[in-house]
């Protein structure tokens, strides 16, 4: 007879809340690492100055809510405005900082293959580590440029390729336990953290994307 405790399969909780209040009431979330993408002007219903503060400020309360000795991880695309560049990167390390927070690295994924034209769109995204007291590794198996996103579930969703080198650095790095996604969309990083065996927990706002975050299955072929 077998004496050894069946492995339990991780598990995913989606709140369908709206991020904002549901982080400041919650906290901290013990044995989190935050990994996320927050919105552009586009997906919320705020003016370009007013969104500029909800970002800075939405990025606090996603650094806040892991412990001191966790990461917040950051996907972010920049976006054009009435002919001007608004780069999403730089906001997060401003507000990261100002949360007492400091950048552990900072990588690019591309979204289109490198020297292709994107004709105004977004061809990369900043993949950004902060964290309140870890310091970077000596040896860090992330590349510089991750030149293959992966496949993505949703238009707005990161690649699942992406994600995954967040999951794992995550996981290896940080000894995290569960992934937190206070933006989750259709669940991409919620899917890829159970893929490498972490317990998820997402906020999305629209009902229909909850549904879908929690049924989205991605197989651990499909990071290869």
């Amino acid at each position: 007879m077998n004496s050894e405790s069946p492995t339990l399969a991780p598990k995913r909780l989606i709140e369908c809340a709206d991020a904002i209040p549901w982080m400041q009431t919650r906290g901290v979330i013990d044995g989190a690492c935050a990994i996320t993408s927050l919105p552009d002007v586009s997906e919320v219903n705020l003016s370009l100055p007013a969104w500029r503060e909800w970002f800075l400020g939405a990025v606090k309360l996603v650094v806040d809510s892991v412990s001191p000795d966790s990461a917040a991880i950051f996907f972010q695309s920049d976006i054009k405005r009435d002919g001007a560049w608004i780069d999403k990167g730089a906001l997060v390390t401003r507000a990261a900082e100002d949360a007492g927070a400091q950048i552990l690295f900072h990588k690019i994924v591309c979204r289109r293959p490198p020297g292709m034209l994107t004709m105004g769109r977004p061809g990369f995204t900043h993949l950004i580590v902060v964290s309140r007291t870890m310091k970077c590794p000596d040896v860090l198996p992330i590349p510089d440029i991750i030149t293959d996103a992966g496949r993505q579930p949703w238009v707005r969703a990161m690649g699942i390729r992406g994600a995954a080198h967040a999951v794992r650095f995550a996981k290896e790095q940080v000894g995290a336990k569960l992934i937190f996604d206070p933006f989750c969309g259709v669940g991409t990083v919620l899917a890829v953290a159970n893929t490498f065996g972490l317990d998820a927990l997402g906020v999305e706002k629209s009902a229909k994307r909850c549904e879908q975050a929690r049924t989205l299955r991605i197989e651990a072929a499909d990071l290869a």
